[in-house]
């Protein structure tokens, strides 16, 4: 057998295996949105959900999720931004640096259940924040801190090291030169890793069955003062999300519309993770031609 058709029969192998991933894909993502599209309406997503009744909608726990997404951002970001740049621009190769690179890559593939567990037993419990949606921020930076800081790292050091020297060359210094150079040549890179993480984050649902819990009293949106116990942005109230209303009304199966509401809960879901991706891409490559000057297709 020669090598170009070896070459033929290894392209159409990949090529086939590419077709199998493509249709599971669509046809899990099919699935999902024909089913629950169709019932996603501005009462379902503007209505409190019911615990009996048939009708209910999802209007706590989707503001649940983008309050906890928020703060998750607003604590792993400083921080996944501050390891990057120390990992990236100061650390140098030496045992120390390797078992660091090699905690975050261990702390990345956890189980999201095994963080949720951590999550209960050091902040619900030892720190006594009960189920409250401050537990599942700090638990989800917990989850979402490794592969945050690991996509800031791939986008720093994919700054050309000319750009650096062409710092140093004007007599910046190093801190000068990452912050006026490197770290607006990777912002693109940043803000897709940023966005990306942010997906994850919004669809997780182990890590906060055991911090965050499900949903309590009933908030008041006209309440901004966050100390209140009825206010909607208050941090010490117990919160359900997207993710973990869907377990719960599948494993509970009280409400007579369950598999309604499951199937449309389930379908905004992936949209909105979808709507992540392509944001995260779009936004990248509109960052990247506008601060680079270059064409991206």
């Amino acid at each position: 057998m020669n090598s170009k058709k070896v070459d033929r029969i290894a392209t159409g192998v990949i090529y086939l295996l590419v077709a199998i991933v493509i249709l599971i894909l669509v046809g899990i993502l099919g699935n999902i949105l024909i089913a629950g599209v169709p019932h996603l309406s501005w009462h379902f997503l503007t209505s409190a959900s019911s615990s009996f009744e048939a009708g209910g909608g999802i209007r706590d726990q989707l503001f649940n999720s983008l309050y906890l997404l928020v703060l998750t951002l607003v604590i792993s970001l400083p921080i996944a931004l501050g390891a990057a740049i120390y990992l990236a621009e100061y650390a140098q190769d030496t045992w120390v640096t390797r078992l660091i690179r090699t905690t975050i890559e261990i702390l990345s593939s956890l189980p999201s259940i095994v963080v949720g567990l951590f999550g209960y037993l050091l902040f619900v419990v030892q720190f006594g924040l009960g189920f409250s949606i401050i537990a599942g921020a700090l638990a989800l930076t917990f989850f979402n801190l490794p592969i945050l800081t690991s996509n800031i790292e791939q986008a720093i050091n994919g700054v050309p090291q000319t750009q650096r020297e062409a710092g140093w060359a004007l007599g910046l210094s190093n801190w000068k030169t990452i912050r006026g150079i490197v770290l607006p040549a990777a912002l693109p890179g940043i803000i897709t890793g940023v966005i990306l993480s942010a997906g994850r984050v919004f669809g997780e649902a182990a890590a906060l069955i055991y911090t965050a819990g499900q949903s309590g009293s009933t908030v008041d949106y006209s309440n901004w003062n966050m100390f209140s116990p009825t206010s909607f942005l208050n941090v010490m109230r117990p919160a359900e999300t997207l993710a973990v209303h869907i377990w719960k009304v599948n494993t509970e199966g009280i409400i007579p519309d369950v598999n309604l509401v499951s199937a449309a809960t389930s379908a905004l879901l992936v949209i909105v993770v979808i709507i992540f991706n392509f944001g995260a891409r779009f936004l990248g490559n509109w960052l990247y031609k506008h601060l680079t000057a270059a064409k991206v297709k």
